[in-house]
Parts: structure tokens; C-alpha cells; sequence
């Protein structure tokens, strides 16, 4: 904002709890959850979900573990009215969940309300009434406390009074003080008590009340604050269950909640991926899956989060950010060289620590929870683009390809294959890695190729191989010989003796290509250049293993001719 702008905003006032006792506690149990994705989730939807939208979205809350599940607003249109019915007359509502009706303080809106519950064996009839200065003043154009008190009262009553034309129903009283997030504390305090004076909780039947934040207007601490002020000073705490409801309006909706329920509530009233009015409500699956990573379990399934962002995308026409904590297409993902090259190294880590200990606890840098968890694989962790590392190419070479770089040829393959991504502007799939790692280090038959060889185990003293090979070099054919101690130092020998190149070969490594055919082998071989400080890797890759150590040095031979060349 220009600084003009800025003068038209106020700070908002705090709260007065020097001996606040939130910031010294901690999460141990999970809350009470309700899902309101089909009441308020749905009402800020460009376009709202159908009935058998709705159905769908309602079986997925269920599948998850929701008990409580805010299904509408049944008084606002004959679609939610509609809803609640099927629902109730199709059987569709588990025995342990309770369903959640929302209305306002008006007497027809009730008693429609009430009409839309007949049958169901659980219930939670919401009543709420706009209880801040700035409704007071706009919306209710300059009500007194005592006129906004009395609406709530009066709802109340007739509420308690139509109780009884439910019989076969369950019913759970609850009352929201709304904009409890800019209301006068001591205010909301009094309407609310004034509330418990008509229902009568009792230890054993309680009823709730929902403190929301319905616009987000402050820091997360003094939220919390409020709560437990409220906490503190109500009367019979006992009797009733603090349940929060916030919105994200300062993109801190996840915080507040959080440092809420230090400050003693007892339930949380949220959507999946935070859908909602504005900036959105409360994100449940980011709260659950927090306690999830400090080992609390929280009742909600969330191991298929793709699937379950599938229905959410399908039904609600909204598409989760790539970044959305959890669930987001990114989140997992890595493309910095840095992190990728300690991820790398923590999955190697921690197959051994598992190998050791099945109970080992998870621990991976950069990854607060194991993918695997929530449905996600650890395909989609590292990803290539021009800010990649030597260690997360090697990676997907490893899940890929099955091939099992030598440490010291990363920087090698990760200098060739981010300098392709940096050339195309853009990440590159797992098929173009290995191609290019294909093209540039493997096999490679260009001056030199080896078109023959044959080994005599016998021609030596002390084990030494003798190697007869027919090689061709810029298209002409060639006899070389060459004795040494085994195939690879023979034909290393045979090419010093035709007076190719100088070099000295510094490293070999094999191994059996794991995922592919049982015959594929792989071997990378290390040369230098002699009198220089340049390291060249080249790659065999053959059903002998024999072969693929020959090929890996041919490889390397011709990388080699090439840097000389060029220099």
C-alpha cells in the first residue's frame, strides 16, 4: 500500500492475560473434527454442488473419519433442504456420525430447520446470531447489546422448545456468537452465557460453543488469547466444548487454530484444503497431518490424499495449489541440487537404519512426513531442472535406470544433464535423463570402438590375461595386444602399447542393473589424461559383465579423446 493508504487502518487491540498459561503447553490429543465443507465450503463455491455432488463429498467425509459433519444450511434453499433428506431417507449417515444443521436466529428459518431433521438419530442444530460492534452498527443498523443478546435468547428457546417433536432424535445444542473474532470479549461472554441459560448443559449432555474467527483481523496469539480468556472466565467450562472456527484472511488460519487449542479448546470446525469465504477456512487435513508428524493420531485417514483431492477437485471444480501443504503436487518435490543431494543421502541412510531397527523413527532432510504416508511415492521427490545437483540426478538414475553411480562420477553426469535443462528452459522428465545419460556416457563408440576381442588366461605368469582385440579408430581397423591383470587392465595395456592416447585408469566399478533384465550389467570406468588434472567417467552397460567393464573403458577413452581434443 502507498503509505497515504495505509493511514486509513487501526491496530487491533489485544488482550489483557499477562499470566496467559498457552504459550507454555503443547498438542497431546487431537480435537473433536467437523467438516463444514458442505455448508460453508459449498456456499463460496462459484458453482455450488449439486445433490449427488454433495452425496459424493459427504461418503468421502465419512471414508475419512469425520463423526461430525456440517451437511447445510437446510432452511436456505430447497436443494440443502433436499439434501438432508436424502440423506436421512436413503440411510446414508453412519450410526456414529452426527449430522450439523446451521440457521439463523429467525423463527421460520428454525422451524424449517427442524422440519429437515425428522428421522435422523443424531443431530447438531447450529444456531448463530452476528454479535460484533460492526454488525450491530451495519447490519442490524445500530442494535443495543441487549437487542442482539435477545435474538440469540429467543432462538434459543424455540429451538429447546421444538426439541421434542424429535423424538427419535439425538440432538446436540450449539450457538455461535458470530464475528466472536472482533466481538467485545466480555460481550460475547454474556450472550453466550445467556445461551446456556435456556439449553441447561450438564456434564453428561453438553452442548457447544463455537468461537469463531470469522474474519481473521489479528496475529495468532492473540487469538489465542481470546480463547483462553473465554476459557477462563465462563462458567460451568464443564458442561460445554470450545470448538474454533477460522478463516485464513491473514494467511494464518493453520496458527491460530493451532495455538487455540493450547489455550483449551476442544473441537475444530474446518473444510478440506481450506476451501471457504475469502482467503478460505480453516485447512483440516494441514492440522491433522501436523499432529500426524509429532506422532499424534487424529482419527482422520488421509493415506490416499491423491484420491481424496481427486473427489475434492471433481466435485467442488477447484484445483488444489501446487503448494498446498501436503497435498499439493510440489510438496514433496525437490529441485534444488542442495536439498536433493540430502534427500538422496537420507533415503540411502535410512534403508540401512530400517534394515537395523523396523521402528526406526522417520527422519529424511527436508521431508517433515514420509511421503508414502499419504499415498504419495517417493517417484515425484526429485525432480530435474537447471537448479539441480549431481545428487538428485543420480537419484532418478537409480529409480529409473537401476544404475548405481559411483559417488565421484556425480558431479560429472549432473555438470551434462542441468546443462540440458538449463539450455531448454525447463524441467526434464525421467525417459530425457536417462537418454541423455545414454547418449553422453554409455556405450560410447565413436573414434574407438572395439569390434573384437579374445582373452588367453594362460599366456602370463602370475595370473596375467593376455588380450588380443581388433579395434577401429576414426574407421580404420586395427590389431592391438596388450598383458595385464585382468581383461580391463589387458585391453588398458593393449591401447598404451598401439600408442593411443596416455592415460591412467583411477577407478572401476560394477554392479548388476537392478529392476532390469537379471543379465544387465553395468561398469563405469575413471580415466586421467596424463600430466593433467581432468577425471573422465565413461559407462558399459552389457549382458557380460566382462564386457560392460571393456565398453565403460572404451566410453571413457573416446569422453577423454574428446576433452583433449577440444583442448
Amino acid at each position: 500500500m502507498k503509505a497515504s493508504a495505509v493511514k486509513k487502518y487501526r491496530p487491533f487491540q489485544g488482550v489483557s492475560l499477562p499470566n496467559r498459561e498457552w504459550p507454555n503447553k503443547t498438542i497431546t490429543q487431537a480435537p473433536i473434527w467437523t467438516s463444514v465443507d458442505l455448508r460453508d465450503g459449498n456456499q463460496s463455491l462459484p458453482v455450488p454442488m449439486n445433490i449427488e455432488e454433495k452425496l459424493e463429498f459427504f461418503d468421502l467425509l465419512v471414508a475419512i473419519g469425520f463423526k461430525q459433519i456440517e451437511v447445510g444450511f437446510p432452511s436456505a434453499s430447497d436443494t440443502e433442504f433436499n439434501f438432508l433428506r436424502r440423506l436421512v431417507e436413503e440411510g446414508r449417515i453412519p450410526d456414529d456420525v452426527t449430522v450439523q444443521v446451521l440457521v439463523q436466529a429467525r423463527e421460520h428459518l428454525i422451524r424449517r430447520t427442524f422440519a429437515a431433521l425428522h428421522g435422523a438419530k443424531s443431530a447438531i442444530v447450529h444456531l448463530y446470531n452476528s454479535t460484533s460492534p460492526l454488525q450491530r452498527k451495519v447490519t442490524f443498523s445500530d442494535a443495543s447489546q441487549e437487542k442482539i443478546k435477545q435474538i440469540a435468547v429467543d432462538g434459543a428457546k424455540l429451538i429447546k422448545e421444538l426439541s421434542p417433536t424429535l423424538p427419535g432424535t439425538k440432538l446436540i445444542m450449539q450457538y455461535s456468537p458470530e464475528s466472536f473474532s472482533d466481538t467485545e470479549l466480555e460481550y460475547a461472554l454474556e450472550v453466550c452465557e445467556a445461551v446456556m441459560d435456556v439449553y441447561e448443559p450438564t456434564e453428561e449432555n453438553k452442548m457447544i460453543l463455537n468461537l469463531p474467527a470469522t474474519v481473521e483481523w489479528t496475529t495468532p496469539n492473540v487469538h489465542a488469547d481470546m480463547i483462553e480468556w473465554f476459557c477462563r472466565n465462563m462458567k460451568d467450562r464443564n458442561k460445554v466444548i470450545i470448538s474454533l472456527h477460522t478463516h485464513n484472511d491473514r494467511g494464518t488460519g493453520t496458527a491460530a487454530t493451532e495455538l487455540a487449542l493450547l489455550a483449551g479448546a476442544d473441537r475444530v470446525e474446518g473444510t478440506l484444503f481450506g476451501n471457504g469465504e475469502r482467503t478460505g477456512n480453516l485447512d483440516i487435513a494441514t492440522v491433522a497431518l501436523n499432529m500426524n508428524s509429532h506422532g499424534i493420531d487424529t482419527g482422520l485417514d488421509f493415506s490416499n490424499i491423491s484420491e481424496i483431492r481427486a473427489v475434492y477437485e471433481e466435485v467442488t471444480k477447484l484445483t488444489v495449489p501446487e503448494r498446498h501443504p501436503y497435498a499439493g503436487e510440489l510438496v514433496f518435490t525437490a529441485f534444488s541440487g542442495s536439498h536433493q543431494d540430502a534427500i538422496k543421502k537420507g533415503i540411502d541412510r535410512r534403508k540401512i537404519d530400517l534394515a537395523n531397527d523396523p521402528e526406526t523413527p522417520f527422519e529424511i532432510p527436508y521431508l517433515t512426513i514420509d511421503p508414502m504416508d499419504v499415498g504419495r511415492s517417493y517417484e515425484a521427490i526429485i525432480r530435474i531442472n537447471s537448479q539441480s545437483g549431481k545428487g538428485g540426478i543420480a537419484y532418478i538414475l537409480e529409480r529409473e535406470c537401476g544404475l548405481d553411480l559411483p559417488k565421484t562420477m556425480h558431479p560429472t553426469v549432473g555438470s551434462v544433464i542441468y546443462g540440458i535443462a538449463d539450455e531448454l528452459g525447463r524441467e526434464l522428465e525421467a525417459d530425457e535423463i536417462r537418454d541423455a545419460f545414454y547418449k553422453h556416457f554409455v556405450n560410447i563408440d565413436q573414434p574407438l570402438s572395439l569390434v573384437d576381442y579374445e582373452l588367453d588366461h594362460s599366456a602370463g605368469g602370475r595370473g596375467e590375461v593376455s588380450c588380443t582385440a581388433k579395434i577401429s579408430i576414426n574407421g580404420e581397423e586395427k590389431e592391438i595386444k596388450g598383458l595385464g591383470n585382468g581383461p580391463i587392465n589387458s585391453l588398458t595395456q593393449a591401447l598404451q602399447n598401439a600408442g593411443l592416447k596416455s592415460f591412467n585408469l583411477t577407478d572401476y566399478r560394477s554392479h548388476a542393473i537392478r529392476g532390469g533384465s537379471d543379465s544387465d550389467s553395468a561398469a563405469y570406468i575413471q580415466l586421467q589424461c596424463d600430466n593433467t588434472p581432468n577425471l573422465i567417467w565413461g559407462c558399459g552397460i552389457d549382458p557380460s559383465i566382462e564386457m560392460a567393464g571393456l565398453q565403460a573403458l572404451v566410453s571413457a577413452w573416446n569422453a577423454l579423446n574428446e576433452l583433449t581434443k577440444e583442448h
